[in-house]
């Protein structure tokens, strides 16, 4: 314990929050003599899942470093939002995209099972390294591209649930954003353009040609941006609804294809 109280002295003079948990991650991490350089890692601002080299999400451990987006506790809210309404249904088509580390398609095809069938894409191929280890033994097809284009064909009109944990943070707002974020996490997953909903666009606007009928898209949205962001779905079709979480401060729009579109 004398180890864990030193080390959490050390990260809390370094403005880790959470210094105590942080220590007993980082002990568990630092075999081999490796602790002292973790540690450097963690006070010099590297985010804490890269120096371990994972993240929990909804209890599952998540591979990622360098070059992906770490998940958020708060998305937890939105895999829970997705799982709503497929769970007493037979066979279930998932359809991630922007995935990053592929965090919300395990969880998803981990709660629903062998009946699911996960496809996963990003543009980015950093981030798209992380979820292939992430994803492979699960069976899940991944794709690299822009949005739908990498996606096969045949998955048209098919999709159940359509998750897409797009960047939604205004460029203007980015500075804004914790240091070790801005520093460390691409660019490319926390940009949403000049308001934040760039990316919220262009997946809303072709989401009714992928989706089954009564089939979901779901985004995770700021709070203020949410009702602009329903607009955005009622426009492309789809019959929006907007949820809060208030423990995690989370906001889900979700918009549903209609049968007899």
């Amino acid at each position: 314990m004398a180890d864990v109280a030193a080390l959490a002295a050390r990260l809390r003079a370094a403005g880790c929050v959470f210094a105590e948990e942080e220590a007993e991650l980082l002990l568990a991490a630092g075999r081999d003599g490796e602790l002292d350089a973790l540690v450097e890692r963690r006070v010099a601002g590297e985010p804490l899942e890269y120096v371990v080299g994972h993240a929990v999400f909804r209890g599952l451990r998540i591979e990622v470093g360098p070059g992906v987006f770490v998940p958020r506790g708060r998305s937890e809210f939105l895999v829970a939002r997705a799982l709503d309404g497929v769970r007493a249904r037979g066979a279930v088509t998932l359809l991630d995209l922007c995935c990053g580390s592929g965090a919300l398609g395990l969880a998803l095809r981990t709660a629903l099972g062998p009946r699911a069938t996960l496809h996963a894409a990003d543009l980015d191929p950093g981030a798209l390294r992380w979820a292939r280890r992430n994803l492979a033994p699960v069976g899940a097809h991944v794709y690299e591209g822009d949005l739908y284009a990498p996606l096969p064909p045949a998955l048209r009109g098919r999709v159940d649930v359509l998750t897409a944990n797009v960047p939604y943070v205004p460029s203007e707002e980015v500075r804004l954003l914790p240091a070790e974020a801005r520093a460390h996490e691409p660019l490319l997953a926390l940009d949403g353009g000049a308001d934040g909903l760039d990316l919220v666009r262009r997946v809303a606007r072709e989401a009714t040609a992928w989706l089954a009928p009564n089939g979901r898209l779901l985004i995770e949205s700021g709070d203020r941006q949410a009702p602009e962001v329903a607009a955005i779905f009622t426009t492309a079709g789809l019959q929006a609804e907007t949820t809060h979480e208030e423990e995690q401060g989370a906001t889900v729009v979700t918009g549903q294809r209609p049968v007899n579109q």
